[in-house]
């Protein structure tokens, strides 16, 4: 019997609702050579978990787990602490994310997940990232029981999952010198690339402030400069009404002279009148 052969057949099969794998199962095995059919035979129904888990490892969505799993398992080589705390925020945000994601493909195929089977999900996605043995078991979509991140190893793998174990159970090697410069250049790279961004986001909001503040001043300053003409205007009319005032007064002063004498002159020839006539 081929590994490969039956390792695709379960893959098939265990994405299918639980209620119907058993009869799925029986089909195919009916259907095959007599030493696949009887592994075919053997497999085990999923539980509702592991089924849903088994759909999301098809979905675009679980490569970010994958490629989260490789960076943490490189920031614990490297000892890098504050790299670690950002992963593991980031992990997270994205389990809870992907455990959202399983309940919508478990509904589109007509299944409601409880309570106990989303939580049983999140576990496995936590294992499936600590883990690269977990990581590989969640990615072959064969599981038939939830993974434990306090218990993975290869035989209880082999316990929760259809088929072969991926890696064969063995120790992943360690990243050469080489690979773990070239991944410490990258994660340099990529919080450098962080800090600019920060850098720029600081820059673009200061520019928006003080844009803001420019257009407010210039704003009061169109509206003074405007004030500043009333004002002139204003001044340039008073300025024209005193000078007519102070032409007027001129006049009035040299008529008021003109009548002091011409008064003089009436009262003198009205006093000469008086005394000629007592004469």
């Amino acid at each position: 019997m081929s590994t490969g052969g039956l390792d695709a057949v379960a893959a098939e099969l265990l994405r299918l609702p639980p209620a119907d794998f058993t009869a799925a199962r029986n089909a195919r095995a009916d259907a095959a050579d007599a030493g696949l059919g009887r592994g075919i035979r053997s497999l085990r129904k999923p539980t509702v978990a592991a089924w849903t888990i088994n759909l999301l490892s098809h979905d675009d969505t679980f490569r970010e787990a994958l490629d989260l799993s490789a960076a943490l398992r490189e920031a614990q080589e490297d000892l890098d602490a504050a790299e670690l705390a950002r992963l593991g925020r980031q992990r997270r945000a994205l389990v809870a994310a992907l455990a959202g994601r399983a309940v919508e493909l478990a509904g589109d195929a007509g299944v409601t997940l409880s309570a106990a089977a989303r939580d049983e999900v999140e576990r496995t996605l936590n294992a499936a990232i600590v883990d690269p043995l977990a990581a590989g078991a969640v990615a072959s979509g064969r599981l038939v029981r939830p993974l434990d991140p306090g218990d993975i190893d290869a035989d209880a793998l082999a316990e929760r999952m259809a088929g072969s174990v991926p890696g064969g159970g063995g120790t992943p090697p360690r990243a050469t010198r080489d690979d773990l410069a070239e991944r410490r250049a990258k994660r340099e790279a990529e919080r450098r690339r962080r800090e600019a961004e920060k850098h720029a986001a600081e820059a673009e909001r200061e520019r928006d402030r003080l844009q803001e503040r420019s257009r407010r001043a210039r704003e009061r300053a169109d509206l003074l400069s405007e004030r500043v003409e009333d004002l002139r205007r204003d001044l340039a009319r008073v300025s024209a009404d005193a000078d007519d005032a102070d032409a007027a007064a001129d006049e009035l002063e040299t008529a008021l002279s003109i009548a002091r004498d011409t008064a003089r002159e009436a009262r003198r020839a009205a006093d000469r009148a008086a005394k000629g006539g007592e004469d």
